[in-house]
């Protein structure tokens, strides 16, 4: 099989493809009958966005899905937007578009290969079983050539997997690392178990803050699948607008964003919802994949101590050691999360940049940033709150 035999096509609307299709590219794990990796990449989730207007005309992500196709099957897919800002991302380039701009570039309108407004590593470069070599050449070719005819000044693929990133090093895409922080379960049997882990000033305080969080005068319930209702997306959509107004200005996500996850993600979400005298004040909704669980979205009405720290991060404990998942992705930054058992790790991405003296100066960033980045997770490792045997068996 030979790469002119691939046929590399883009979409300015996911309703052009085939949901099977991409699915069998997406997440070709669930034939097994189980969970995907992880939904983001998902036909249901990517729709969702876009039918519910949180992606397209007057957002700043315009639709671009790259598919790459032999004869009339779609062997590749991948996520791919048109960009007029760098917001959403979580991998940020400003500074570089500010540069860029300085010195008489446009650095907007931009490639992004990416699931917008999800800091969550997973695959990107969508391949059928079976076509991994071909598949992941032609998507990368493919979004490198779109950029180019179209005077683009740059190509980024943000959260994608380490594989991924050295296959794009190997064919001329420079690397980016970053950091986030996971929870990892050792197959722990309850969080008394992984309390247990910990040293004991830590201990302490982990029970401390549950306590306190707990008394805030109500409820935590925890709820997925049909136990979510429609009303339950009132309440979390006010929690919502609240956080991304005092995070971004404005939120990324419509309300009938909602509405559409309600219809074909309830089976992916764990909502986390607290409730005083029968009324929601708070909540966290976490995406579930095949072996970790991602948190993504808090706010609230009220301020409660700790009451954030039980709802996102404990109670995502209590839900991956319960269901037997691997770890939990707790989103972007936020070293508070080192304290409660979350430990830094690595996240990939790739970078294309059409101008070569631009491209130039971006590699010499990046050496350095990797350098400073690695250097930041050893050390916070370091600080971890586990037991010192502990800590060396999980270095």
């Amino acid at each position: 099989m030979t790469q002119a035999e691939v046929e590399i096509q883009a979409h300015a609307s996911l309703a052009q493809i085939a949901p099977e299709a991409w699915d069998a590219c997406a997440c070709p794990e669930v034939a097994d009958g189980g969970r995907p990796r992880d939904p983001f990449t998902t036909y249901r989730f990517l729709k969702a966005l876009e039918d519910s207007g949180s992606v397209g005309p007057g957002t700043g992500w315009e639709p671009l899905y790259l598919t790459a196709h032999i004869g009339d099957e779609l062997i590749a897919a991948a996520p791919l937007y048109a960009k007029r800002h760098s917001q959403g991302e979580y991998v940020f380039d400003h500074s570089w578009a500010h540069a860029f701009e300085n010195a008489g570039g446009q650095y907007y309108p931009k490639l992004q290969m990416a699931v917008p407004f999800t800091p969550a590593t997973g695959r990107r470069l969508l391949v059928r079983p079976g076509f991994e070599e071909t598949g992941q050449a032609a998507l990368i070719q493919g979004a490198v050539q779109l950029a180019a005819n179209n005077n683009l000044s740059s190509l980024h693929v943000t959260f994608c997997t380490e594989v991924e990133a050295e296959a794009g090093r190997a064919m001329g895409l420079m690397t980016r690392i970053g950091q986030q922080f996971h929870w990892i379960n050792e197959g722990y049997g309850s969080f008394d178990d992984f309390l247990a882990s910990l040293s004991s000033r830590k201990r302490k305080t982990l029970r401390k803050e549950r306590q306190r969080a707990n008394a805030f005068g109500g409820e935590i319930r925890m709820l997925t699948g049909e136990q979510i209702e429609p009303h339950h997306w009132d309440a979390f959509w006010q929690f919502y607008q609240d956080t991304g107004a005092r995070k971004w200005g404005s939120p990324y996500l419509t309300r009938a964003f909602f509405d559409c996850a309600h219809e074909s993600l309830r089976d992916d979400m764990l909502l986390v919802l607290a409730e005083r005298d029968g009324r929601p004040i708070a909540g966290a909704l976490n995406m579930i994949g095949r072996e970790v669980l991602y948190g993504r979205y808090w706010g609230a009405l009220e301020h409660h101590e700790f009451l954030h720290f039980e709802a996102c991060y404990y109670r995502a404990i209590d839900y991956a050691i319960e269901e037997g998942l691997a770890r939990v992705e707790a989103g972007a930054q936020g070293e508070h999360k080192l304290a409660r058992g979350y430990l830094p790790a690595p996240t990939h991405s790739l970078h294309w940049v059409a101008d070569q003296g631009f491209a130039r100066a971006v590699q010499q960033f990046l050496t350095e940033e990797r350098r400073a980045v690695e250097e930041d997770i050893e050390i916070l490792t370091a600080y971890g709150p586990f037991r010192r045997e502990q800590q060396e068996e999980q270095d």
